[in-house]
């Protein structure tokens, strides 16, 4: 049995704690104590991230964070979060579309390139360049001649990034095969999320393992030490998210403006 301390019951006798209680429908004391934490804890790092984005104004620095990770990994849902009351107008999200004809004619990153940020910016990829490392190769989007020149292109193009004054941070949300085939249930049975379930998205299980393969493949030869990799454990959304705010304001040197 769930025995609550004497600070859990009062976080359940707030007006937090009794809306998350009558919006369940079988109650679950753990779950919402979890939900009002994270939720509190979520307040005082967007906070910070208002901080880091007004130091961002006068730094002259842009920031470029990528979002990567299996289909229904929760990026997109974390970008929201962390985006939530930041100035729109110094930030864009860009989730390209597949390439038109006239894209995939030109050098693989320019239709990246076309989004970069200005001074005082940041740009968050849900999905980026990375597509070709992962997702081409295993769904037979891409040559192997053109996995191969983008593995090998791939590192000088992120040095040239950092070294013009962009902080580039790249994470990868990770989840299990069970957590994935559960989202896409929920998705499926759910008529207002329908349209996230691609033909891509249906064969993602089938291909679990070859998904693996290309995944310690990039991150073997792209971890670098000016373009490092965070793996994000994201089973759970909501510890997901924190950490992923955690890890951007440790990496972004920001200093509140006084």
């Amino acid at each position: 049995m769930f025995e609550l301390t004497e600070k859990e019951i009062m976080i359940l006798n707030s007006k937090q704690g009794l809306k998350s209680l009558l919006s369940q429908r079988e109650i679950n004391l753990e779950k919402s104590i979890r939900n009002i934490r994270y939720e509190k804890e979520l307040k005082k790092l967007q906070i910070e991230l208002l901080k880091l984005q007004a130091w961002l104004q006068t730094s002259n620095k842009k920031v470029i964070i990528i979002f990567e990770g299996r289909d229904s990994a929760g990026k997109g849902g974390a970008i929201r979060r962390i985006t939530q009351f930041l100035n729109p107008r110094h930030l864009k999200t860009v989730a390209l579309p597949k390439p038109t004809k006239e894209e995939n004619e030109r050098w693989y990153f320019q239709r990246y390139i076309y989004h970069f940020p200005k001074a005082g910016e940041m740009l968050f990829f849900d999905r980026s360049w990375y597509n070709r490392a992962i997702v081409e190769p295993v769904n037979g989007f891409c040559t192997d001649q053109e996995y191969t020149q983008f593995m090998n292109e791939v590192n000088n193009f992120e040095r040239m990034l950092v070294n013009e004054n962009s902080i580039l941070i790249k994470v990868y949300f990770s989840i299990s095969k069970e957590e994935q085939q559960k989202r896409f249930t929920g998705i499926q049975n759910n008529p207002l999320k329908k349209w996230k379930y691609s033909v891509v998205d249906s064969k993602a299980q089938g291909l679990w393992e070859s998904y693996t393969h290309y995944k310690k493949e990039m991150f073997a030869k792209t971890n670098t030490d000016y373009a490092p990799w965070k793996v994000i454990k994201a089973n759970r959304k909501g510890s997901a998210r924190i950490e992923v705010i955690k890890h951007i304001l440790h990496t972004i040197p920001y200093s509140e403006e006084k």
